[in-house]
């Protein structure tokens, strides 16, 4: 074997029997167990003895860029305890400085160095590098010290991936070339058996124009998994197939509804998780948000793969219950309350809408005085989730084309709305609810953690919330209430 990566798919069944299922809920905003919002952008998780731990871009308002690279640990991919910084800036340094771009951390054991190491996209500010950096580590949470960044194989690298085969143990790393008429590509290279270099061009997906790689293996298959290039807004995240590494590979198709570009998600990593009763394919995709981006949520969404088919495609799921000792994973199931029975305030109203539940949709929400309730929700007394169905076509039907610029009125247009929501008329505790942008007739949703009173008597009111621009909150179709943790 040349080395561990450390990922599920190789050790989940030697995890502690004491690890409980937790809801998982795509787009919502993660909590670690200090009650801090889990800021670990476009990372990466591995496993190792027995725990999980998830690597990331920090991002802060003051450095969206070269904030270092976080890291947390967890024994059932819910529940995330923070570690600091794996990977700390260093003032003037030539790479690692809070001025350089630091993205897309991956983490590999060596077993003939017997370290941890970290690898990244490693550049300057302008992007005009085009690096790959490499750190090293006797602890796995690090601190990693910086070894080298260096270019792959005399290339360009950008946007940076890694896999590691599960069944030899050998990794490659994945990388765009750039953006310039010679890039444009996707290249496919694999590793040293130290794992601190790279060796040989294994596959290189031709002039796609694609960032974001990950592979996903299976018993009989590889999928790699890639993002069309449009920035920081989403769109349609599409795959190949291959029986081997070196090709031939498929043409690519689209993983997620049409319309909902990947339900406003860009592709990263992918993990394998193979417990005793089935194994687990899961996207790990993050939801950037442009506006602050340190404020961008993350979607990890089961794949449905079929070998015989040759297909994978996502599956949302608002909230969903992973076990990682079995494998398995099931959807909660939550209680739907319709628009069309919700009541209107000032200029709110409810308007035909044929794609909508119940044929209606709410529409004119706007800041305090244009509001919707829903009455007689169900509540446990406890935190819930509540996944607020929308519509924001605020973008004028944004497409996949690159630099992502489709605005034809002078910049007007915003990612989001953002909505308040009120729980029983306590307006002194109101929360807010980033709504991203959709394509007319598109339905998606985003979830809060609410608590509401035990009893059938609760009411949730939407309103409108400065973004930026405006104060218009998103269009809604329905709320749905899904029950608390056991």
């Amino acid at each position: 074997m040349f080395n561990s990566v450390l990922a599920s798919s190789l050790c989940c069944l030697l995890l502690s029997a004491t690890a409980q299922a937790k809801y998982i809920a795509p787009g919502a905003r993660w909590r670690d167990t200090e009650g801090n919002i889990v800021n670990a952008h476009a990372g990466s998780v591995v496993f190792d003895n027995g725990t999980f731990w998830w690597f990331g871009e920090y991002k802060t308002q003051a450095h969206p860029e070269g904030g270092g690279v976080s890291v947390y640990s967890s024994t059932d991919l819910a529940t995330w305890q923070a570690h600091g910084l794996a990977l700390v800036p260093i003032d003037g340094h030539p790479y690692i400085s809070p001025q350089n771009i630091i993205q897309r951390p991956k983490v590999v054991y060596s077993e003939l160095t017997g370290q941890y190491h970290m690898l990244w996209h490693a550049d300057n500010s302008s992007y005009g590098l085009l690096l790959q950096g490499l750190a090293t580590s006797d602890t796995i949470a690090g601190p990693y010290s910086f070894v080298n960044a260096t270019a792959p194989l005399g290339n360009w690298s950008q946007d940076f991936g890694m896999f590691t085969d599960y069944k030899d143990g050998r990794s490659y790393a994945l990388y765009s070339n750039g953006d310039s008429k010679q890039g444009r590509d996707v290249y496919l290279t694999s590793y040293n058996t130290e794992v601190s270099a790279l060796d040989e061009v294994v596959h290189r997906f031709d002039k796609y124009d694609l960032e974001a790689p990950t592979i996903i293996q299976t018993e009989k298959s590889y999928y790699a998994l890639m993002s069309h290039k449009t920035g920081y807004r989403p769109n349609n995240v599409v795959a190949f197939r291959a029986d081997k590494l070196s090709g031939p590979w498929s043409q690519p198709w689209i993983v997620a509804p049409l319309n909902t570009r990947t339900f406003n998600s860009q592709s990263g990593f992918t993990l394998r998780i193979q417990g005793k009763k089935r194994t687990t394919y899961l996207y790990l995709g993050d939801q950037w948000d442009g506006n602050s981006i340190w404020e961008s949520r993350y979607i990890w969404l089961p794949m449905s793969i079929d070998d015989d088919k040759k297909t994978l495609q996502l599956e949302w799921h608002d909230v969903y219950d992973l076990d990682i000792q079995s494998g398995q994973w099931s959807p909660v199931k939550g209680t739907t309350y319709l628009g069309k029975d919700a009541t209107t305030s000032g200029n709110a109203f409810k308007q035909e809408a044929n794609f909508a539940s119940g044929g209606t949709i709410l529409t004119g929400i706007y800041g305090n005085d244009s509001t919707v309730t829903f009455h007689g929700i169900e509540g446990t007394g406890k935190p819930q989730w509540v996944s607020f169905y929308y519509q924001n076509t605020d973008d004028m039907g944004f497409g996949d084309q690159p630099g992502g610029s489709p605005d034809r009125i002078g910049g007007a247009w915003q990612l989001r709305r953002i909505s308040s929501v009120v729980v029983n008329g306590d307006t002194e505790n109101v929360e807010t609810l980033y709504q991203r942008d959709t394509h007319k007739g598109i339905i998606l949703s985003t979830p809060l953690q609410l608590t509401l009173k035990k009893g059938k008597q609760n009411t949730i009111t939407v309103g409108g919330l400065f973004n930026g621009v405006d104060y218009k909150g998103a269009d809604l179709d329905r709320v749905v209430v899904y029950p608390s943790e056991k």
